[in-house]
């Protein structure tokens, strides 16, 4: 049976209006007002820069290369990422502490830096230490705990209002995503339960992929035609609860970096996607929360295989980025002089 033209423009148009808030925020986010107009680029001197991309290098080459694929089935790989997280933040000046979960015992790793004006007020930064089977995880995610000890280790001796959370998760991969004894989700849960004041939490997912080359980039269908087709860029993704944070982060890491940043702000149930990682632990939390990533599978073919090896990353652009998230940070933290 043929769908009558009328029923098919009553669809088409219902689609269209389901889409239209998400045209105009993409449109917002994307316009000339939003974006800055005086650089405020923080600058690493040239030596510095070597320096941190030699860092970022070596966080992933021993965790995915060293270490390798790192999962419940080999409990001493995940000794062995926590042991080498809590030296990395011990040798940045911070107290590592534990947060114990499941049966089994898992662990978060945990350091702060205690803010000066409003302590209690907390941006937690996140990013799983944890693989699938059969993947070193260098992108996935080892990626993201190298920008985290980067940006815990650069940050360390600033001054700044509210307080740093930097959180090492396990147990975000498959049998646990989603389920009582993922690491992020056990720790959104406590701090829900001790009214812990998380005002901003970004989930570092992913961040070591990066090409120019034309079509290298792919989207979920119904929001591909409104973004580059250059893998070039960070994303930025929120639920509508998290519109407010996206807005004021990427505006800020925009005024702060000239590395290219694109936003998504869209209700969950049209790209599902965009709860793969520890941030919708937050979301069900009722915290504000941003997945920060390379889009994962939609540039990067090595996703959850062997081939996800340390070689494949642009650790030139992981430095840049990380320069950006810091500043980043310090905008919406602000410092005690502001």
């Amino acid at each position: 049976m043929v769908m009558p033209i009328f029923a098919r423009k009553i669809i088409v148009g219902a689609v269209l209006l389901l889409l239209l808030p998400t045209i105009i925020l993409f449109t917002y986010i994307n316009s000339s007002r939003f974006l800055c107009k005086e650089k405020k680029e923080m600058r690493l001197t040239g030596q510095e820069m070597v320096y941190l991309r030699k860092a970022l290098s070596r966080h992933v080459y021993y965790l995915a290369e060293t270490i390798g694929e790192r999962h419940h089935e080999n409990p001493s790989s995940l000794d062995k990422s926590i042991d080498y997280i809590v030296h990395e933040f011990e040798q940045a000046g911070y107290s590592a502490s534990f947060e114990y979960f499941g049966e089994a015992n898992y662990r978060n790793v945990i350091a702060e830096l205690p803010g000066v004006l409003k302590p209690d007020e907390v941006i937690l930064v996140g990013a799983h230490y944890d693989t699938v089977w059969l993947s070193p995880g260098a992108d996935d995610n080892a990626s993201g705990v190298a920008v985290l000890l980067e940006i815990a280790r650069i940050i360390r001796d600033r001054s700044l209002n509210k307080t740093i959370q930097f959180v090492a998760f396990g147990n975000e991969e498959q049998p646990f995503a989603a389920g009582p004894d993922m690491g992020s989700a056990v720790h959104a849960s406590r701090a829900r339960q001790d009214d812990t004041a998380i005002v901003a939490m970004f989930s570092l997912e992913m961040l070591g992929y990066y090409t120019d080359e034309p079509g290298s980039q792919h989207y979920p269908e119904i929001i591909g035609w409104l973004y580059p087709d250059k893998a070039n860029f960070v994303g930025f993704v929120a639920n509508l609860p998290s519109g407010k944070l996206l807005l004021q982060s990427l505006k800020s890491f925009r005024c702060n970096s000239d590395f290219p940043a694109e936003g998504l702000l869209i209700p969950e149930n049209f790209v599902p996607d965009i709860r793969r990682s520890d941030h919708a632990s937050f979301w069900d939390q009722n915290y504000p929360a941003l997945l920060v990533t390379d889009t994962a599978f939609y540039r990067n073919e090595n996703y959850h295989t062997l081939a996800d090896m340390p070689d494949t990353l642009n650790y030139e652009k992981m430095a840049e980025l990380t320069i950006g998230l810091i500043s980043m940070l310090e905008s919406l933290s602000g410092h005690p002089v502001d």
